[in-house]
C-alpha cells in the first residue's frame, strides 16, 4: 500500500529499485546476448550478401538483391512475428529467444551488407590491379587484399548498426522475450513502481550504450589510422 502511495505521490522509492534489480539484471544478460549473438550474425551474413551482390551471375545477384530489400523495407517487428508464428506452421520452431537473435542479426545483414558493399568499393582499383600482375587466385586477392583494407574503412558503420540493434531488442517482447524492457515492465505492472523501474532501464541502456560507442571509436582510431 505504501508503495502505491509513493507511486501515486510521484516520490523515489528506493525499495523498489533495490526489489528490481535481480530481474534487471537476467533481462540485462537476455539483452547483450541477443546484441551479441544478432551482431555476429548480421556480420556474417551481411558479408555474404555483399559478396552475392558482386557476384557474376545475374542468378545470384538478383535474388539476394531482392530478398535484401525486401526484409530492409519491411519492419522488424513484422519479420519478428513471421518467424515467430507463421514457420512453425511449416514445421520450423526455435524458442522465443532463438527466433528473436536470428531476426534481428539477419534484419540488420542486409544493412551491413551495403557497408561492406561500400567499404569493397572504397578499396583503390590499384589494388585490385596490383593483385592480378601478381596473379593472385581470386579467393586470395579477396582474403589478403580487398577484405582486410574494406573491413578496416567500415568499421564505424557497422558500430553504429550495433547501437542500433541495442536500442532495437526492446522489440522481441513482442513474441515473449524477457529482455531488460520487458523485465521491467512486468515488475513495474506488479508493484505499479513504473518510475523506478524505466528510469532503471533507461540508465542500463546508456550504460551499456556508451562504453560500446567508445569502443567502436577506439577500434577505429587503430584499424583506420
Amino acid at each position: 500500500m505504501t508503495r502505491h502511495l509513493a507511486a501515486a505521490g510521484g516520490s523515489w522509492d528506493w525499495s523498489a529499485v533495490v526489489d528490481f534489480l535481480p530481474h534487471f539484471w537476467d533481462g540485462v544478460l537476455v539483452t547483450l546476448r541477443v546484441l551479441v549473438l544478432g551482431s555476429l550474425i548480421s556480420f556474417a551474413l551481411g558479408l555474404v550478401w555483399a559478396l552475392a551482390l558482386r557476384a557474376p551471375s545475374r542468378w545470384l545477384r538478383w535474388p539476394v538483391g531482392a530478398f535484401t530489400e525486401f526484409v530492409r523495407n519491411t519492419p522488424l517487428l513484422v519479420q519478428l512475428f513471421f518467424l515467430y508464428f507463421v514457420l512453425p506452421e511449416w514445421g520450423v520452431q526455435f524458442s522465443a529467444l532463438t527466433t528473436g537473435t536470428v531476426a534481428i542479426g539477419l534484419h540488420y545483414s542486409t544493412y551491413t551488407a551495403q557497408v561492406y558493399r561500400a567499404g569493397i568499393d572504397a578499396v583503390p582499383v590499384g589494388q585490385w590491379e596490383a593483385a592480378r600482375a601478381l596473379s593472385l587466385p581470386r579467393r586470395r586477392t579477396w582474403t589478403a587484399v580487398i577484405l582486410p583494407q574494406a573491413v578496416r574503412r567500415v568499421v564505424p558503420a557497422l558500430g553504429n548498426y550495433v547501437i542500433a540493434m541495442l536500442k532495437d531488442t526492446p522489440l522481441l517482447a513482442g513474441i515473449g522475450v524477457l529482455e531488460l524492457l520487458q523485465r521491467a515492465r512486468l515488475e513495474a505492472a506488479d508493484t505499479f513502481q513504473y518510475t523506478e523501474a524505466l528510469t532503471v532501464v533507461g540508465i542500463a541502456f546508456v550504460l551499456i550504450a556508451y562504453p560500446s560507442s567508445l569502443l567502436i571509436r577506439s577500434l577505429e582510431r587503430r584499424l583506420v589510422h
